[in-house]
């Protein structure tokens, strides 16, 4: 099934008409395709199929509990950042056996946390961080499992502020320097190694930086193996990319094909850590045209949308394609597509080719990934709702913020 096409007109997701979901739920609105998303999971599990793997989808992509359960129920691990991410992880029904807890900045609390739900490991990113971790365990008489994370200096030819596996980048331990640490590692009391981790970028769509930084990688598995230091598993990370606009991503075959030839005959479960490729092209965001506003040099099309709800055009100049969801028959004409925030950067899209009315409804697509994950209260705007269409039902994952909710977490002076 197609997760969002043209029937009769006008633009649906799967079975449901985007005007019907305007007028039920109002805009700005996410809106999310379970068939998309099931599909995007399911090509990884095909291709994993009959190997000791697992798929630990990135939390931070898209951290909606009706996706995060969804993904549960398929019996998918989890990819963490925070101690916030682990107990929305939980509060969807994860197994703590299929999480692994990434990111640089982890605090006592938070490994604390995670050593007492029995996560599958921590990839650990520094060697304070090791050290910090040891300690921690220690103090509440337990064994952290961890794999480091290795920045195998390998350009992933993307956007240099989604690039994660270069030297100037702050995530991972330096591939000169994993060597030591792993060493480091086995003398500790409180660490029990399990595997190594590697995540190179995101939105990536040449295969080729993958399996170059898995060549490096397994060099070190070998010398880590020759000093007796086994691991069990090896963690590929994530980063596959998507189609925005007219990008040609890569299959899950062709990607994994590479990787998995060069893992045969290691007895290593293989763990990945995709995100982006889950949830990027299941999800929408649907806005109403609020003003049309002619000018000499650009024609402004005000939508109730805004950087705010969608960062990523702002953050990055990333490109989303913009849809009508009853497209016109009269003239188009180039509108940047603006939100009512008050900064020059609040724009989800530049000269777009369009035939537009006030009143109008867009659907911004591709934005199921870094969308609401990412969205603020910037100028007191409440967050959208977030809807999940399943055939021809719709369910509202997220309700809509009110502004009471916003100032009832402030507090006057005395």
């Amino acid at each position: 099934m197609t997760a969002f096409s043209l029937k009769n007109g006008t633009l649906h997701a799967e079975n449901v008409a985007l005007a019907s979901i305007a007028e039920r739920f109002g805009t700005p609105c996410y809106v999310y395709s379970r068939a998309a998303l099931e599909a995007s999971l399911d090509e990884f599990l095909a291709e994993l199929q009959g190997i000791d793997a697992l798929v630990c989808y990135a939390v931070k992509a898209n951290s909606n509990l009706g996706i995060l359960n969804l993904f549960a129920r398929r019996g998918a691990g989890f990819d963490i950042v925070s101690g916030g991410e682990l107990q929305r992880a939980l509060a969807a029904g994860a197994d703590p056996q299929k999480i692994v807890f990434s990111g640089v900045g982890k605090t006592a609390d938070e490994m604390r946390l995670a050593l007492n739900t029995g996560i599958l490991c921590f990839n650990v990113e520094s060697a304070p961080e090791l050290d910090r971790l040891n300690e921690v365990a220690g103090s509440i008489g337990k064994k952290a499992s961890i794999s480091l994370r290795v920045n195998p200096n390998v350009d992933a030819k993307t956007h240099p502020y989604i690039s994660t596996g270069l030297k100037e980048n702050k995530f991972g331990v330096a591939y000169e320097d994993a060597l030591a640490l792993y060493r480091h590692a086995a003398a500790l009391p409180n660490i029990a190694i399990s595997g190594i981790d590697c995540h190179i970028g995101s939105q990536l769509l040449d295969p080729a930086p993958f399996a170059e930084a898995l060549d490096k990688i397994l060099l070190l598995v070998d010398q880590l193996a020759a000093e007796g230091i086994q691991l069990h598993h090896i963690d590929l990370g994530g980063g596959l990319g998507i189609r925005y606009s007219d990008e040609t991503a890569p299959t899950v075959k062709s990607y994994l094909g590479p990787l998995l030839a060069k893992l045969a005959g290691r007895k290593l479960k293989i763990v990945l850590e995709p995100g982006r490729r889950l949830v990027g092209n299941a999800g929408l965001l649907l806005t109403k045209v609020e003003y049309l506003k002619p000018g000499e040099v650009k024609n402004f099309a005000i939508v109730d949308a805004a950087m705010n709800d969608l960062a990523r055009p702002a953050l990055y100049d990333a490109w989303h394609d913009i849809l009508p969801v009853a497209p016109h028959t009269g003239a188009e004409q180039s509108w940047e597509i603006v939100g009512p925030v008050c900064e020059s950067g609040d724009f989800l899209g530049h000269g777009r080719s369009l035939a537009l009315q006030p009143g109008d409804l867009l659907a911004i697509m591709s934005a199921g990934a870094y969308g609401m994950a990412m969205s603020s209260n910037y100028n007191t705007r409440p967050r959208a709702a977030e809807v999940l269409v399943d055939g021809n039902q719709v369910h509202l994952v997220r309700r809509r913020e009110t502004v009471e909710q916003l100032l009832a977490q402030d507090a006057m002076l005395p």
